[in-house]
Formats: C-alpha cells, structure tokens, sequence
C-alpha cells in the first residue's frame, strides 16, 4: 500500500472492511474509481459522468467484487471504449476531498500520498503528505473556461488552504468526536460529516447527497495532532493531543471576532488530551480523556486592521443589547460538553483596551444567570493573566493549576477500559448506510461480543473555557495548566505512580509543555499567521533572555506583517474552501470585493444551491453564461487590503484573586454535581484522589519519551496485483521551518519596505529582505 510508518513491535490494527485504496481510469465519457480494502479482499466501483460540464453525475456500483471479477470487468469496459483509446490507468489515491466547480467544469480533488501520524484505540490516524486536483470533463470547447484567467486565479485561491498541513483523518475512527462520545456512541446509520469539525463538509456534501454513504470520502479535521510513547517508572502508556479547529465563523485574526447571528465565535478550538495505557494484546485497553475549548468573546466586536496600527483599537456593538447570540452560544456548550460551564476569561484590566470587552463580557454573563436556575449558571473566573505574571511566572502559573484542579474536581474526566477498535461499529453502518457489509441476519450480540464492550467508570460532564483576547498566546499557557493538572489525575487513574507531575522539573511535565507549545504555534499560524508568543512558557522553563525577546519580536512583526497584508486573501480562501462564498452569477470576483461584502460568515449557501434533480449538484451553475467572454476576460487583482471596569458580584461567579494569594474562592454553589452528562443516562463518578494538592515545584524523576515520527518508522510495504501496482512513498515533513518567512502582499512591488511603526529601522530592513522567502500558503 505504499510507504506506511511502522513501529515494530506494535498492537494490530483495526482490520475493517473499508475502502483504503483507489485507482482512477478513465474512457472518453467516464472516469472510474476502483477501491479495495486493506486486505484486498473485495472491490468496488464509482462512476463519474465527464459527458457534462455543468452537472456532477455520480453512479455507485453496490456490487462488491473480488479481484479476479475486476480483472475481467476492466478488460469489458476497455474493449467497449477501443474505439476512443480504452481503458487508461490515470492515478492512485487514497480517498476523495471533495468536488468542487468554479466558473467552469467540476474538478475533483484527491489524496495522492498520506502519512500515517498515530492510533487512537487502534484505528489509524493519517495527514496529507500530497493533493491532486482532477477536472472532471473531458475537455472540448465547453470546458476551454478553464484555462481562463479567473478560472485559475479561483484554482490558486483553493490552493491557499493547504490540506497538507495540519488537516487529518481516519478511515475507521470519528476523528471529528471526543473519545468519549465515540466510546459511548450507540447510534448507527447516521452520516458525521456535517458536523462542525469537518473543514471539508461543503466539498462533499454534492457526492454524500448522491450515494447516501461515506464510503469514497474522508473526513478532514482541521488543527493539531501530536502522539507520543512514554514511560514512568516502568509503566509505558500513550499521550495524545489533539486541537479540533470549527468551521463555523471561521477565519484570520482580525476579519474573523466575536461571535455571529448563530452563536458561532471566531477561533474556536476543542483541546482533548487522551492517556491510554500500554497493555498485553488481547485486553481490553485502560484510557482516559479530558477535553477543555477556547473561543472568541462571545459578543460583537470587532478591530480594524492597519498597517501604521499594530493594536488597533477595539469596537463593541450593541446590536445585541440582550445577550441573544452569547445565550445561544452558551446553550450549544452544554449541549456538546454537559450542564457545567466554567469560564476563565484572561482579558487584561485597567485602563486597557481590553477592559470595554472584560466589563461588557460580565455583563452578558450576569444576564444569563439572571434568567436560569442556580444549579445552571456559567461558573466565570476573570484572571489577569499579564498582570500576574509580571509578578512572578510560578506563582501565576500555580493559580492556574489551581483553577484546572478545581474544574476537573467540578466536572471530571472520562476513564473507561476498551478493546481495540472500540466505536468501529457505528463507523461500519454509516460508511454503508446504503449497502451494510455485516449480514443483517446474524445475531445482534453474542456473549463474546458482549464481554468485549467498553467498560465505562466516569464520564467528562461539562467543559473549562478559555479565552483571552486571541484566544492563542494567554490562552495556550492557560491550557497547558489544565492540561498539566488533568495529567496527573489521569495517571491516577491507570495505576501510574511517580512523583508530583505538577512540576516544571518533571520530564513528563516539559514533554506536556512541548505538546501545548507546538499546538499553540500551530493554532497561532492558522488564524494569526505567525507561531505563538513564547514569553509566558519561556518565563517558566527559566530561559527567558534578550534572545527569546528579540525572537518574540519578530513574531510580534511577523503576525502584524500577515495580518495587514495577507489576512483578506487568506479570508477569501477560507470562504471558498468551506462554501461561504465563491462565484455568483450577477457578482463581480471575490478579489473585487470590498470586506463588508464577502466576509459576513453568514452567507445562507444553501439558498444559493440550485435545486438540480438529476445532479444534485453543489455548485452555482452559471446558466446562459458566454464562455468566449470569460476566456477573453482579464480581471485585475484587487489593490485594496481589508480591514476589537465593570466587575459581577459572587452571585455570578467571577472573582479575581490578588498575585500573592494562590488559594481558589470558589463559591459554594461550584461544588454542586449533579449536572447533566455530556451523554444522557449514563452515571458519572468522581474520584477527586490525587487534586487534594498542587505541589510545589521541585521534584523530577526518569522519564522515557517516543516521539510519533520514532513510533511510526518509515518503510516501504510492497506489493501488486493486475489491478494496483504500489509503489514505495517516503514521506517528509512540510509543516514549518526553522526560519520566519515574510511573503510579499498583494500591493507590494520587489524592494519596498514595510512600514511597521514602534520598531527600529533593524525591523524594517529585516522585513525588506525578509520578502525573498517563499509564501507561507500555497
């Protein structure tokens, strides 16, 4: 199956009867895609129409065939079509991103090359190490639009998103859910792929429509992955980060703030941190789960971006005078993570331009428990992070253990003990809703079956959320905290004993602290353009010097630098990629566009779909267009770039507690349990063993670590048969570099310099030369 990392000895994986493989022919009419399993085992096909370029004409075979069938049809349909060259092998791919059409033909867009990233209970976590983006049509006079100018300025734009870049997927495992909802997940039949983590909804949606199934499409989740091997006093277990980035409102830094109509905030971020232990094959396998978020303000507001105004000042709407967005937005939590809300707001006090947003905040939250019962009200915690760490990094980070401690002691974790594959059944019914593999006729469970379900001890009910005014730099060390506190509960509760975790000397500590480093840089990129800020987790390890200053300068210049001149191109791409906006007949091309006219993150697509009976297409399909004018047409780019106290009483929960005093006052009524389970009849325990305390900083002791990249050593599994042919891949990485890259903005000639006022003239020269890099998004 082509280069596959390995890490030998390891368990066995998840052996589903799934399509992992596929092969693209092609005829003058038609493309067909051939799947197989892993095993190669059975076989099945999809045809595509390429006889119009207006309408996507999918047609699924439901037969599945074994390897001597396929041979022999492929030999029929390449003697059908002699007359026009026959049958011809096009490419290998691992699965379908999505269809997508511009002003033009349909294109398709497959996965050529993957690298395998980790295991979540056995089931294969993979990136995208290369794309391929495929036109649908065979070309004629009606397809020459795509050649157009605007036509491949759109190709380009799509481009932007580059899915080989923190995206991920797994065949047989709900990446886009929580271990705990896949574990406790009983439904069957259902399609997952429009939920709210699965960046490509909008590209499939045209081909999920049509079949009914999931079987030719993968599932991309969008955001951070990290996995690895560790040992603890001679216990070997598994750490997994994972960062779920939403679709929804999503976007760059400053075109994307706030909250919209549907309660949707900008950069909003699930965080799950999942410890499984290392058994002997054949038992059922001990893991543990915590999931916290992050998300913009919840309220109108937003800030004008600006060349000559690195901060630019903040703007409050008050269109909604009565919380109404902010209440939806709390409502959806509870619906997702259970009852309990706990907020730990970061924003900065004073006379700062943060406070309009911290006071107008604690507004919207007293409003909202005025209208709900005790036992429901948000539990807000405002934290000046900034100024307590001006103080001393230890000691604001021990009231930042101590906030985790007690929010985990509220609304728990989840523990759990499952053999491998657990979850796979639901995966199964809903990849062949419409053609189930398993024999309907066989008994629903048997005792073995039965023995071999999850054993559930305690369920995650609710969820701590962070924020501070980007939800990236603050927001990062905030959630390393938590995370921190959760680890060392986790440990609890597989048997692994060992010092205090909670301890900056601690090896597992540091390795924990890399996770969140390289999630947070990772996060920052996405929305910001440039990594974290390293300050607060360099004040930590001790390391803060003139150098780490001077690097987080550069950061601070590099973010400005992205966010003034590249953040409305990347918007445009982001709009594209998820179906918010794109090609509209009557309308001029997205780079015409000023920011208030396509950046709303509330266009209503599906209005905008025409209702096509035969294609069910996705698309807008530019009737009665002239394609000789768009062939002839040449659109300029654009020049224009596009464009952020009062405190509650204890009644709604918020305090904030001097530098010197790191005890947590939490009122009484946070001790209450009782809320509702992030899934509903299911109890949940609490065993608050080993959070009496938060240890000082001064233990460590041996650690052993295994990166994803040692777990899974690269090779090459060879092997071929009359329909593949497998060819050995090697993977490298292409997420990040160890230099900053600067590339040009759209209004920018070669040798000008950027203007980026508060800096020395060493920064402007640094940026004029730093344009030679090559662009950050493809």
């Amino acid at each position: 199956m082509g280069s596959e990392p390995r890490d030998e000895p390891r368990c066995k994986l998840v052996d589903l009867p799934f399509l992992h493989k596929f092969k693209l022919y092609s005829t003058h009419t038609n493309y067909y895609l051939i799947g197989r399993d892993e095993n190669k085992t059975f076989w099945r096909i999809l045809k595509i129409d390429r006889t119009d370029p207006t309408e996507l004409n999918l047609f699924e075979d439901p037969t599945r065939y074994t390897h001597d069938e396929i041979v022999q049809l492929k030999k029929w349909i390449s003697r059908g079509n002699q007359k026009y060259g026959g049958l011809r092998a096009e490419t290998t791919c691992y699965g379908i991103i999505g269809f997508v059409r511009f002003l033009g033909p349909y294109y398709m867009l497959v996965i050529k090359r993957r690298k395998k990233v980790g295991e979540i209970c056995g089931h294969a976590v993979y990136g995208i190490a290369e794309t391929e983006q495929i036109m649908i049509p065979y070309p004629s006079p009606e397809t020459r639009v795509a050649n157009s100018l605007a036509e491949r300025r759109y190709k380009n734009l799509l481009k932007m998103v580059d899915v080989r870049t923190n995206f991920y997927f797994s065949y047989t495992y709900h990446l886009m859910y929580t271990l705990q909802t896949n574990v406790c997940n009983t439904e069957s039949g259902e399609i997952h792929d429009e939920t709210m983590f699965v960046w490509n909804e909008y590209l499939t949606h045209g081909i999920r429509r049509i079949l009914q199934n999931t079987v030719w499409t993968v599932s991309l989740v969008y955001g951070f992955f990290q996995q690895t091997k560790c040992s603890v006093s001679d216990e070997e277990f598994v750490l997994t980060v994972i960062a779920r980035r939403s679709r929804h409102y999503a976007g760059t830094r400053y075109l994307r703030r706030g909250i919209n109509d549907a309660g949707n905030v900008a950069n909003e971020v699930e965080i799950e941190q999942i410890v499984t232990k290392e058994v002997p094959e054949g038992q059922k396998v001990p893991m543990t789960s915590v999931v916290q978020m992050r998300g913009s303000i919840p309220l109108f507001w937003s800030q004008e971006t600006s060349v000559f105004t690195p901060q630019p000042d903040i703007i409050l709407n008050n269109k909604d005078v009565k919380h109404v967005a902010t209440r939806r937005h709390f409502e959806n939590l509870k619906q997702r993570y259970g009852r309990l809300i706990i907020i730990l707001n970061l924003l900065k006090t004073g006379k700062h331009r943060e406070s309009i947003l911290r006071a107008e905040f604690g507004k919207a939250i007293s409003s909202i428990n005025k209208g709900t019962t005790r036992e429901n009200h948000l539990k807000a915690i405002h934290f000046d992070l900034n100024k307590h760490y001006k103080s001393g990094a230890d000691g604001a980070f021990e009231h930042l253990c101590n906030y985790g401690k007690r929010a985990l002691e509220l609304i728990n974790l989840f523990f759990c003990e499952a053999p491998l594959g657990v979850g796979a059944e639901a995966v199964i019914n809903d990849s062949f809703f419409n053609n189930p593999i398993m024999n309907e006729d066989e008994e629903e469970t048997s005792p073995e079956e039965e023995a071999l379900k999850a054993d559930i001890f305690s369920l995650q009910n609710g969820v701590l959320r962070s924020n501070c005014i980007d939800c990236l730099d603050r927001t990062n060390v905030a959630q390393y905290a938590h995370g921190l506190v959760a680890l060392a509960q986790q440990l609890h509760l597989l048997g692994i004993t060992g010092p205090p975790i909670v301890d900056k000397n601690n090896p597992l500590a540091k390795k924990l602290m890399e996770a969140y480093e390289k999630m947070g840089d990772a996060i920052a990129m996405q929305y910001a353009g440039s990594d974290a800020h390293i300050k607060m987790f360099s004040a930590l390890r001790g390391d803060w010097n003139m150098m780490m200053k001077h690097r987080d300068m550069i950061t601070a210049v590099r973010r400005h630098y992205n966010n003034a001149y590249m953040d409305s191109e990347k918007q445009n791409a982001i709009n594209m990629f998820l179906g918010q906006s794109g090609p509209q007949l009557g309308r001029p091309a997205l780079w015409e566009l000023r920011s208030d006219q396509h950046n709303t993150g509330n266009l209503d697509i599906e209005n905008l779909r025409p209702r096509i009976s035969r294609s069910f297409s996705d698309n807008l399909l530019l009737e009665g267009l002239d394609i000789e004018e768009l062939i002839n047409e040449n659109p300029q780019p654009s020049r224009e770039g596009l464009n952020g106290g009062w405190e509650t009483n204890s009644e709604v929960g918020f305090f904030e507690p001097e530098p010197a005093s790191p005890s947590v006052h939490f009122e009484d009524h946070l001790r209450g349990t009782g809320s509702k389970q992030m899934f509903p009849d299911s109890g949940s325990t609490s065993d608050s063993q080993g959070l009496d305390d938060v240890p000082g900083f001064s233990h460590s002791y041996n650690a052993k670590f295994t990166t994803a990249d040692e777990m899974f050593e690269r090779c090459s599994s060879m092997s071929s048969d009359n329909m593949f042919s497998d060819i050995a891949e090697s993977f490298t990485s292409t997420t990040g570099t160890d230099h900053f890259e600067f590339p040009p903005g759209p209004s920018q000639t070669e040798g000008e310099y950027v203007l980026v006022p508060g800096f020395s003239n060493e920064f402007y020269h640094w940026v004029q030369h730093g344009r030679a890099f090559s662009r950050v998004w493809r």
